[in-house]
Order: C-alpha cells, then structure tokens, then sequence
C-alpha cells in the first residue's frame, strides 16, 4: 500500500469513527443511563442543573465505548487491510496469513488490557478450535493476540496458547515497516481531523438539548430545580 493509498485508508476510517460516535449520540437512551446511576452521588456532588447531569452521562456514555469503537473501524479495517491476509474464517480470529508452511491467525484489539481468565481461555478456545480445523493443512499453526498500540510482548504458556505483539511490533510484523506506526499518527490529517469534530460537536450539542429537556420534563420542578425525590423513585423505587 503506497502512501497516498495509506491516506485515503486512515482518512476513510476516521470517517467512519465520528459516523458512529454520532449514531451512538442517537442510540442513547437516558432513561436507561439513569437506571444505572447514582443519584445520591450527584446529589452529594452539589449538581444543580439538568445540564450537568445530562452532560455527565454522555461524556461517560461515549468514554466507555470509544475505545472499542476506534479499534473496530479504525485500527482493525486498516490491519486487514495492510496485512495482506484473508478475513479469518473462524469467530473470534480476525486475519489469517497463510505461507508454504506456516498459518499465522491474528486477533485484532486496540491495545494491551488485560484479558481475565475466562477471557484468556475464551481466546484460547476459539483459536484452538481453527487449529482442529486446518489439521490437514500441515502447517505450523501461529496464534496471536495482536494489540495496536501499547509495549505487552508475551510467548504462549500453559494458561494460553496464543502470543501477544503489540504497538510497533505488531505492525511490523504485519507490514515489514518499522515506522509503520508512527505513520498510522503522522497520516491523521489534521484538516481532516476538523471538519469530523465540526459536525461531531453540532451534534453532540443538539443530543444534549435533547436530553436535557427530556430530563427536564421528567425530572425537574416547576421552577426548574431538580426534584431529587422523583429521580430517586425512578431510580430505586419498588414497583
């Protein structure tokens, strides 16, 4: 891939970041965030306005999901599209690279958290359970957990059979390039950058009005303050 082509890729896929992060703004429903906040904490925060409730969730709304959203259509439509593989055709396995003697099959994650147990044997399953089905191919079976950003470097163990690369030796393995990472940063046109941050902030703004007068309506006083003991109903209320 040439590097106006790396452009075009990483402008698309940005695209497609703030596409969704405005879908989510849609998507949210705040009756639903509100059944799973504390009430008595914003009120033991001094909250006053519906604003700052509402800005709150949204802000910590979208924090939990970004993460994974940037990892599913940025970082992992551009490794596939690099790698030079196939979509791997076992769940669980994002990339398959197939040489004369060697099967290398690659989950994609943003970066390095640390899987739990049951996570790590989840992980070892599905990629045990593509190396049942490529027996007959021969072929050294290669297992990797790859994670685009962060240092963790590990070898398969008895715990897990798969190895982890991340950050620049995830790519390079994935490319040859060395600098591949570094260029993954340096091709994040700024302009680019902007014009997704103008639209994304018109929105984010038109969701807050939204939810601010649906929390308004719901939840506050004629004279605007925030009735406490409704919201706390809704919230912990026997039915």
């Amino acid at each position: 891939m040439n590097t106006d082509e790396l452009r075009a890729l990483i402008a698309q896929s940005l695209g497609e970041f703030y596409r969704r992060r405005i879908q989510r703004l849609e998507k949210l429903k705040l009756k639903d965030v509100l059944l799973r906040k504390n009430p008595y904490l914003y009120k033991a925060l001094g909250t006053q306005s519906a604003t700052e409730i509402v800005e709150e969730i949204i802000k910590a709304y979208l924090s939990a999901s970004d993460e994974g959203l940037f990892g599913e259509v940025f970082f992992e439509p551009i490794a596939k599209a690099v790698s030079g593989g196939v979509v791997s055709p076992s769940e669980g396995v994002d990339i398959a690279i197939e040489t004369e003697d060697r099967y290398v099959a690659i989950a994609v994650k943003s970066g390095p958290n640390p899987y739990n147990a049951s996570q790590v044997k989840r992980q070892s399953d599905e990629f045990a359970s593509l190396r049942r089905r490529l027996i007959k191919l021969r072929k050294q079976f290669d297992p990797v957990l790859g994670h685009c950003y962060g240092k963790k470097q590990t070898l398969p163990t008895s715990r897990q059979i798969y190895r982890d690369v991340s950050g620049q030796k995830f790519w390079q393995e994935l490319t040859g390039d060395p600098e591949f990472y570094l260029k993954l940063i340096r091709y994040m046109e700024d302009h680019v950058i902007a014009q997704h941050r103008e639209t994304y902030k018109k929105d984010y703004q038109h969701a807050v009005n939204r939810y601010v007068r649906e929390f308004t309506n719901d939840f506050c006083k004629e004279d605007g303050s925030i009735d406490w003991e409704k919201l706390v109903r809704f919230n912990s209320g026997a039915d």
